[in-house]
C-alpha cells in the first residue's frame, strides 16, 4: 500500500466531461468540492471551509461516471494523489489531482438504483473500474486529447 491513497466525501461542483486519449482510452474530469463544518470553542460560533479537490476517471469506470453522476451530486472518493506538470505559455504549472481507484454516489441523502455493466473482453479488472456494458472504442478518430496545452481545470 503505497502513501498517497486518499477517500474524499464531497459533491460534485461541475458536470464530469468525458473524453478520449488518441489511443481510444475514455477519461472523465470532474471537482468535487469538501465542506468541514466545527464549533470554534472560544466563540460559540460555527466556522466552515470549502476544500475543492480535481478529481480523474479511467477507462470503464470514467464512462460509467459520465452516464451515473452529475453536477451536485454527493459521492464518495477513493484514490492516489498525483502531480503533473506542464508548460503553457512560458509559466510552468502544477496540479494535484485524485486518480479515482473507485467513485460512487453518497447514500447518505439519497438513493441509487444500481444496474451492473458487462465486462469488456480481456478486461482484467483493477485500476479501471472493470465495467463497460460491452462498449468498445469509437469507430470514428476519439477527439483530441491536449493534457498538456489546457489548463486543467
Amino acid at each position: 500500500m503505497s502513501g498517497n491513497n486518499v477517500t474524499i466525501v464531497g459533491n460534485i461542483t461541475r458536470d464530469p466531461e468525458l473524453r478520449y486519449t488518441p489511443s481510444g482510452q475514455a477519461n472523465v474530469r470532474l471537482g468535487v468540492a469538501v465542506n468541514r463544518k466545527w464549533q470554534d470553542r472560544n466563540s460559540g460560533e460555527w466556522q466552515e471551509v470549502t476544500s475543492f479537490f480535481d478529481v480523474i476517471c479511467w477507462r470503464e469506470m470514467a464512462e460509467n461516471v459520465n452516464e451515473s453522476l452529475k453536477k451536485g451530486t454527493r459521492v464518495i472518493v477513493t484514490g492516489r494523489l498525483e502531480q503533473r506538470s506542464w508548460e503553457q505559455e512560458g509559466n510552468k504549472r502544477s496540479v494535484v489531482e485524485i486518480n479515482a481507484d473507485e467513485i460512487a454516489p453518497s447514500l447518505r441523502w439519497a438513493t441509487a438504483k444500481v444496474e451492473k455493466t458487462e465486462r469488456r473482453s480481456g478486461d482484467q479488472g483493477g485500476g479501471g473500474g472493470g465495467s463497460g456494458q460491452g462498449r468498445s472504442a469509437p469507430a470514428a478518430d476519439p477527439p483530441p486529447y491536449d493534457d498538456f496545452g489546457d489548463e486543467p481545470f
